[in-house]
């Protein structure tokens, strides 16, 4: 009998007071690729689920003490998703009628062979298959409303064209660096879309906005009563993506602890659930991204240098939006087009040659993402008509588009310059003047400046990235 299709392997819970079925099972299943747990009884099966997870359940009917009746109730409580086979030689229409209300997948007579087994635990691959191409193509209709392909020709972007078609088709951990805004979940879903993995989920994670106690819950599940208010079995992220893709934005922001169990997974390809007292394999294949220098980080150890050269392997660079002018007017349209709900072709001519211009000289410190904001607000002011550069936002216009970050963010200080006349200070404003002059002295060094400032690396990104935020905004 052949093999199942790789990823489709399933674990299997086999429950039976028979010896000879249980040894014959034992050997069996896995032969055909399955991985399976033998039990005697349903006292032991009881034990086993409060502490393990399996995609399917072979259960007897009549065992001594507690029934599959018994046990199919107690896995149907901790673990809704499994699958049930009962399976007996006491079959009346009673039993089966108690076994399939209760959720069970199948009712078999004993004795049967192993090629209705097979032909069984196969369905229930499939029906799993299904629902995670369900769920992928939920995800696709999500992302519908934005662009779905990495626009630019310039040849920073042919590079990255170059490198996602080389990686994409292969299972390698990709991590995609870049600053804010240039596109970095746009470019994991091309990779996704170019996979062999494209029919299945795409789950992205944005780390940063994970809360920090229950970031392990997310992406690895719990089991029931782990923690006060776990009244359930909860799946993680990694079981959610199963067969797909997990992104993983923001990687930065992931405490060690966590950093630790995702080398682990990317090592052995297990996972365990919090309160769980036993690994299980998913196949997942891991996108990571970061607006932050990992490698400095790693050097000042607020990254685990492992993880950093293990997720490392092929890294893709997204280049910001000022060292690609070039693509401007092409992403320009796009946006506009996405921005007024309109096919581009009908939005293209709408973009004045003085309006691109404007585009062309700004410097673009929130990059690709700012742009579409600009693109929103000009196709608001202007009605949906010609977009002239009064449609566009002031500070895009303002006559001196290369105003350096420090000046074009916050007025300067009478405090930290000879400036006179200044608005009042706010502790902000303080901070991120006191930020940028100790960048400035150490020549953009972080590592050096956040020595200096007394924080961390993690920390000194963090703010740096919040103060190109609330540029970009305005």
């Amino acid at each position: 009998m052949a093999t199942p299709p790789k990823g489709h392997s399933l674990r299997v819970l086999f429950v039976d007071d028979e010896k000879h079925l249980q040894e014959f099972f034992r050997t069996e299943l896995p032969r055909l690729g399955y991985e399976v747990t033998v039990c005697a009884d349903g006292h032991e099966a009881f034990k086993i689920l409060e502490k393990s997870k399996f995609d399917v359940a072979i259960l007897d009917l009549r065992m001594p003490g507690v029934g599959g009746i018994e046990v199919l109730q107690r896995l149907k409580e901790v673990s809704p998703d499994t699958e049930a086979i009962i399976h007996t030689g006491h079959a009346t229409e009673e039993t089966a009628i108690a076994a399939l209300n209760l959720g069970a997948f199948r009712y078999i007579r004993k004795p049967c062979k192993m090629a209705e087994i097979d032909v069984l635990l196969r369905q229930v691959a499939e029906k799993r298959e299904l629902q995670h191409k369900t769920l992928a193509l939920q995800t696709r209709v999500q992302a519908a409303e934005g662009p779905t392909l990495m626009l630019g020709k310039s040849a920073p972007m042919t590079k990255v064209h170059n490198d996602i078609g080389r990686v994409a088709p292969t299972d390698a951990t990709v991590l995609i660096l870049g600053e804010t805004g240039t596109g970095k979940e746009l470019a994991a879903r091309t990779i996704w879309q170019q996979s062999r993995r494209a029919e299945m989920p795409f789950v992205p994670v944005n780390c940063g906005a994970l809360a920090e106690h229950l970031v392990e819950s997310e992406l690895f599940g719990h089991r029931k009563g782990a923690f006060t208010g776990a009244d359930r079995d909860h799946k993680g992220l990694f079981e959610v993506a199963s067969g797909g893709t997990l992104f993983l934005d923001e990687l930065g922001e992931l405490n060690r602890n966590i950093q630790v169990k995702l080398l682990r997974f990317l090592e052995s390809g297990e996972i365990r659930r919090v309160g769980d007292s036993e690994s299980f394999r998913t196949d997942v294949r891991i996108v990571c991204a970061t607006n932050c220098d990992l490698r400095e980080m790693a050097h000042a150890d607020d990254f685990r240098k492992d993880l950093y050269f293990r997720i490392s392997t092929f890294p893709v660079s997204l280049p910001p939006l000022r060292e690609r002018r070039s693509d401007i007017p092409e992403l320009a349209r796009h946006l506009l087009s996405r921005a007024a709900k309109r096919p581009v072709e009908q939005v293209a001519p709408l973009l004045t040659p003085e309006a691109i211009d404007v585009l062309l000289d700004y410097e673009w410190l929130g990059n690709v993402r700012e742009l579409y904001n600009a693109m929103e607000y000009a196709s608001i002011i202007s009605g949906g008509g010609p977009i002239a550069p009064e449609h566009l936002p002031q500070h895009l216009r303002s006559g001196n588009p290369t105003l350096s970050l420090l000046s074009e963010t916050v007025p300067l200080s009478p405090v930290l310059s000879s400036g006179a006349g200044s608005a009042p200070l706010t502790l902000q404003v303080v901070e991120t003047e006191h930020i940028l002059r100790v960048l400035e002295k150490h020549n953009n060094n972080k590592p050096l400046a956040a020595a200096e400032l007394g924080i961390s690396l993690k920390t000194l990104y963090n703010k740096w990235n919040a103060l190109k935020d609330r540029k970009a905004a305005g």
